[in-house]
């Protein structure tokens, strides 16, 4: 039965009739929801479902069978063959168990939960940001990020769709790391504004998927001017008098105040059996009125959704169930007529799934809701949804540090008998403690059961694979750079360049996930490398002389070197070349996978920084271009440093050249031809661009590449070394001035690159920085790798451009003289590529 009113007054009549909300919508709409006032400076009332679970006791069955009625209407949605390939991602805190219910409905989707607990050792997969709530940052932390890259539909549940702002949030992340074709939003109450209804249309149109929205009932809040601000001067009221102890009618009292028992000693508890995963030693000083129960919690059995869920680890739990049930009906004190199991926070699902089994098997009337963070204020009064409220400080140890939390309606509500039921990682003194949860649970039942589900972590690898090294893996020494990477040679993933740039751009695949076929390049290209070595190799020698000194004399005086693979490794050798050289320094020098849009590698970072101070090492690429690997790195460190609490890695990147004033650390901001920008394996020791691609890149394993062996014949990678670094004789007084120039001057990156590629993007009709490629490097690129739409080169541009302009005219592609341009040259790449179709200009590509 759904408490839909207390009294036969609805639990939404004193808010309404203090700030002149008025709740419009289906009929059943009012059974589903009451109101609550919050402490929240961005919303000042609170939508409290009676269905939820979350801060109203509900029977189990009411709970788990809205979210289950749920699903099956998505699954006849979707149909039996999408909904089969369908994923669920609920949010957290409060629609965890509703998403686990959708999920179950569905019947065969796997789930994940978005959490506000880091965990160290699990990378993060994604994030995002709900704009309204009193904690806002979110977090994906799947096992296996293979949950999340399928192409199936995404099934995304909340407990009600307000302004759309978190869902899209959510997408808009999601959909840029794995792109799929479409999508489902469902939540119990579709509340939005007609201002807000079109908006999710409009965005399914931009990303090109198909969105669908499923709700039990839907309405409207209508918001009178000045509801917030007369929302918090009530709550500010309220709370005023509560704390004074006064205020004790029935419209303006808080509710039963708990009061907190002195120390009570007990017997020492044993602790938690089942999975692996975090459990602690259990506190040696319990209140005699708690008693702890075994649930015998199977062994590696998640605990919900957090890291993943999927049909194998439902179908453990169900054979489960009813063995904990019937632990827990044991333990029930006798002749118990009511009895509420209380949830925790994020973990919502276990304690339904257990309270439903328990509601099936006992006389007793059982009742279920969880703790919360969410800060609302209580008033005992038939029209007012949060009756009391119970504070008490958090107990698990949570990132963002200590703090209030709640349990509302249950102090005062005349239960025989509460089972608290929390994760491990919540089994702390500070649960126990004489303010904490159950003392003040104690206070207002007679009985108080702790049942304790295992954390579930997931394992690491004992061991990361050494890197791989030449001859076997790459065409250099192995002394030169040790790959941290997994050797794909024998995969195919090589796909026609005008097939790849048409799925990227359609958002069906990852630039990542493929691998374009190699360029070979002809007898004239091959001689055009050639004498730009022959020209610059002096040029080159100073300019990586002059980034390694500022790396000994800055950054570290034994650096890592780390190469980003694979335009970053031929310079990462040079610069050890330079400092075994200049200092007799036998420097350390890897190469690593970075991916934009996904980051860099966690493993590899992993590795490091078991073998190595992360304070030494120094991120190396060949060149700027307007910068974006630069901020890649930055985020990618800061997500690394929370999932994992491995600290020191600095993002700064070293460059041989900086001609988008991206970074500190360079040998030279001037856009000049970097030969090994040139070709592609046969000057970067045979190795292909990484690759990621989550069937055949796992959660443990180092990101993949090729080795051609079979373009031996080629292979220029060693020539390029080995004419550089005869020229550091000749360089090394030059070399000493620059750097003590450099070491002197402001060398404060101005992102004047990527002021000058946001001009171009929006001037030439493209609307999209990703299809400018500003240098001569990543312009090289364009035309080896990409659908080259047109090149922009500056007016008097001299030799640097030669072998650019016979790559254009090879592909037919227009070069395009421009009088300012902060670069030698602007690579565009076809906007809005389809085989045949036509750029901004109308003009069909040449292909």
């Amino acid at each position: 039965m759904i408490n839909a009113v207390n009294d036969g007054v609805w639990s939404g009549t004193w808010v309404a009739q203090r700030l002149g909300l008025e709740l419009m919508g289906d009929d059943e709409l009012t059974e589903l929801l009451g109101l609550a006032l919050r402490r929240n400076p961005k919303r000042a009332h609170l939508l409290v479902s009676n269905v939820l679970g979350k801060h109203v006791p509900q029977s189990p069955s009411v709970v788990y069978g809205y979210g289950f009625a749920l699903g099956r209407r998505v699954r006849e949605l979707l149909g039996t063959e999408e909904a089969d390939e369908a994923v669920v991602l609920g949010y957290a805190e409060t629609a965890t168990g509703l998403g686990h219910s959708v999920a179950d409905g569905i019947g065969s989707a796997p789930y994940l939960h978005s959490t506000r607990r880091p965990v160290a050792g699990v990378t993060a997969a994604g994030g995002f940001e709900e704009s309204h709530s009193h904690a806002t940052s979110h977090l994906l932390l799947p096992e296996n990020p293979a949950l999340l890259a399928g192409d199936g539909p995404l099934v995304l549940v909340d407990d009600e769709f307000s302004t759309g702002n978190t869902v899209l949030n959510t997408v808009r992340d999601l959909h840029a790391r794995y792109p799929r074709r479409r999508y489902v939003v469902v939540a119990l109450v579709d509340m939005r504004s007609a201002a807000d209804a079109g908006r999710l249309e409009e965005f399914a149109a931009e990303i090109g998927a198909r969105v669908d929205l499923v709700a039990a009932a839907s309405g409207t809040v209508r918001l009178p001017e000045g509801v917030l601000e007369k929302g918090q001067a009530l709550v500010a009221r309220y709370e005023a008098e509560s704390a004074a102890g006064g205020a004790s009618s029935a419209a303006g009292a808080s509710g039963p105040v708990a009061q907190f028992p002195a120390p009570l000693e007990g017997v020492h508890r044993s602790a938690p059996s089942g999975a692996r995963g975090t459990a602690r030693q259990a506190p040696t000083d319990p209140h005699p009125a708690v008693r702890r129960i075994d649930l015998l919690w199977p062994r590696d059995l998640p605990d919900g959704g957090r890291h993943g869920f999927t049909p194998a680890h439902r179908a453990r739990l169900e054979a489960a169930l009813p063995t904990m049930a019937a632990r827990l009906a044991e333990a029930l004190p006798p002749g118990a007529r009511r009895v509420h199991v209380l949830g925790f926070e994020e973990l919502m699902y276990a304690p339904l799934r257990l309270a439903r089994e328990l509601e099936q098997v006992v006389e007793a009337e059982v009742r279920y809701s969880t703790t919360t963070r969410s800060p609302v204020l209580a008033v005992d009064d038939p029209g007012y949804a949060i009756r009391s409220r119970m504070t008490f400080p958090a107990h698990d140890d949570p990132a963002d540090g200590p703090g209030e939390r709640y349990a509302y309606n249950v102090a005062g509500a005349g239960f025989d008998a509460v089972v608290a039921v929390v994760d491990s990682a919540a089994d702390t003194p500070e649960l126990h403690a004489p303010d904490g949860l159950l003392a003040q649970l104690a206070v207002h039942t007679p009985h108080v059961l702790l049942a304790v589900v295992p954390s579930y972590v997931p394992e690491r690898p004992s061991m990361l694979p050494e890197p791989l090294r030449g001859p076997a893996f790459s065409s250099y020494a192995p002394e030169e750079v040790g790959w941290l990477l997994q050797d794909l040679s024998d995969v195919t993933l090589e796909a026609p360049t005008e097939e790849r740039e048409e799925a990227i751009q359609s958002g069906g695949a990852h630039y990542a996930e493929s691998l374009p076929v190699e360029y070979q390049p002809s007898e004239q290209y091959q001689e055009l490398f050639h004498a730009a070595l022959g020209t610059t190799a002096t040029r080159i020698a100073q300019a990586v002389g002059a980034v390694t000194e500022l790396v000994l004399a800055e950054r570290s005086p034994r650096p890592v070197l780390v190469s980003l693979a694979r335009a970053g490794t031929p310079v990462g050798v040079l610069m050890r070349r330079w400092a075994q050289f200049r200092h007799g320094l036998d420097l350390p020098h890897y190469a690593v996978s970075i991916v934009r849009g996904r980051g860099i590698d966690a493993n590899a970072l992993r590795w490091l920084a078991a073998h190595h101070d992360p304070a030494d090492v120094v991120f190396v690429d060949g060149w700027t271009g307007k910068g974006a690997i630069t901020r890649e790195l930055a985020d990618a460190i800061e997500e690394f440093e929370a999932s994992d609490g491995i600290t020191g890695f600095d993002p700064e990147i070293a460059v041989l050249a900086d001609p988008g004033s991206c970074v500190r650390t360079y040998g030279t901001r001037e856009d000049f031809l970097i030969p090994s920008a040139c070709l592609n394996s046969t000057v970067s020791g045979l190795i292909s661009r990484t690759v990621l691609r989550a069937d055949l890149v796992g959660p443990h394993d180092f990101h993949g590449a090729k080795f051609y062996r079979e373009l031996a014949g080629a292979d220029v990678s060693v020539d390029f070394l080995d004419a550089v670094a005869a020229c550091f004789p000749e360089v090394t007084e030059a070399v000493d001035a620059q750097a003590k120039e450099l070491l002197s001057a402001d060398r404060a990156p101005t992102w004047e690159g990527w002021a000058a590629v946001e001009r171009i993007s929006e001037e030439y009709g493209i609307h999209d920085v990703n299809l400018v490629k500003p240098g001569v490097g990543e312009t090289t690129r364009v035309l080896l790798r990409r659908v080259p739409w047109k090149i922009l080169a500056r007016a008097g541009a001299g030799a640097d451009l030669d072998h650019v302009r016979l790559l254009a005219e090879q592909r037919g592609v227009p070069v395009e003289e421009v009088g300012e341009l902060p670069y030698t040259c602007v690579g565009l790449i076809h906007p809005r590529y389809t085989r045949g179709a036509t750029g901004a200009d109308g003009k069909a590509v040449n292909v």
